[in-house]
C-alpha cells in the first residue's frame, strides 16, 4: 500500500519515495504527495526525479488497488529512490475549487434542503448537480451572494478521521444522494468547514475558506426533473 501523504497534509508539495512496482499503467511508490483522481477531483500532475533521470507524471489514478503515477516515458525500475514533485499551482487551484464546492453544497443543503447528485471539477471551475425542483439565474445570483459571504468569513477547514460506523451514523456527513464510499474504507476521512459544513471526503482542500477567494456562479442549468446544475468559477482563475 502507498502511504498517501496528501490525505493528512494537502500542502506537502514534494517527498522522497521508493519505487515499489512498475505496471503497464504506471509507477507505484511506497509514499506519495500525488492525489489520485476520484470523487470528481482530477489526479495530480508533476515529476518524478532520480539520480540520472526524470519523468513527467501526466496523471495519477487508482487501479486494482494500486495508486499509479502515469509517466510519459520509460519508468524508473523497482527499488529506485525518487523525489516526487507535484505541479503545485495546479493542485492549489484545485484545492480552492474543491473547498468552494463543499461550501456550495452546504449552502444549498442548509437553505434549500437539496442533496448533491453529482459533480466534477477542473482547476478554477466546477459543476455540481442538485436534487432541486427548479433553478433560475436569479437563484444562481442568490446562492452566489451567500457563497461569497461564507467564503469571506475565513472559516477554518479541518481534516479528521472517524471510525466507519461512527461516520455513517451521522446523516449529515453524506451529502450526496447515494453513499459512494466503498465498504472497505475505514476509518472515513472527514472535511469540516467550521460552522458551515462537515462531509466525508477524500480530496484535498485549503486551510480556510478565505484562501478560496471570490467565486462566481457562471451558469445554472435545468437538466431534467429534480436534476439541476450549477457551474462555478474562481474569479481570479
Amino acid at each position: 500500500m502507498t502511504e498517501e501523504l496528501f490525505s493528512v497534509e494537502a500542502y506537502a508539495r514534494t517527498c522522497e519515495a521508493t519505487v515499489t512496482a512498475v505496471t503497464d499503467d504506471g509507477v507505484v511508490l511506497d509514499r506519495t504527495v500525488f492525489y489520485a483522481r476520484s470523487g470528481g477531483q482530477p489526479g495530480d500532475t508533476g515529476t518524478l526525479r532520480w539520480e540520472g533521470g526524470q519523468r513527467r507524471v501526466a496523471d495519477t489514478l487508482k487501479k486494482g488497488g494500486l495508486l499509479l503515477h502515469v509517466v510519459d516515458d520509460k519508468a524508473p525500475a523497482a527499488g529506485t529512490a525518487v523525489v516526487a514533485d507535484i505541479d503545485w499551482d495546479r493542485r492549489h487551484t484545485l484545492m480552492r475549487t474543491h473547498t468552494a464546492l463543499h461550501a456550495l453544497s452546504a449552502i444549498v443543503f442548509r437553505d434549500y434542503g437539496a442533496k448533491v447528485t453529482g459533480g466534477n471539477m477542473e482547476p478554477g471551475a466546477a459543476r455540481m448537480d442538485f436534487e432541486l425542483e427548479s433553478i433560475t439565474p436569479e437563484f444562481g445570483r442568490e446562492v452566489e451572494e451567500k457563497l461569497n459571504a461564507e467564503l469571506s468569513a475565513d472559516r477554518p477547514v479541518k481534516v479528521t478521521f472517524l471510525a466507519r460506523e461512527v461516520a455513517l451514523a451521522d446523516p449529515d456527513l453524506i451529502r450526496t444522494k447515494v453513499n459512494l464510499i466503498p465498504e472497505a474504507v475505514d476509518p472515513i476521512r472527514v472535511i469540516e468547514i467550521e460552522g458551515l459544513d462537515k462531509q466525508a471526503d477524500g480530496g484535498t482542500h485549503v486551510r480556510s475558506t478565505g484562501e478560496v477567494g471570490a467565486v462566481r456562479v457562471a451558469k445554472t442549468e435545468n437538466k431534467g426533473k429534480a436534476f439541476k446544475r450549477m457551474r462555478i468559477e474562481l474569479v481570479d482563475a
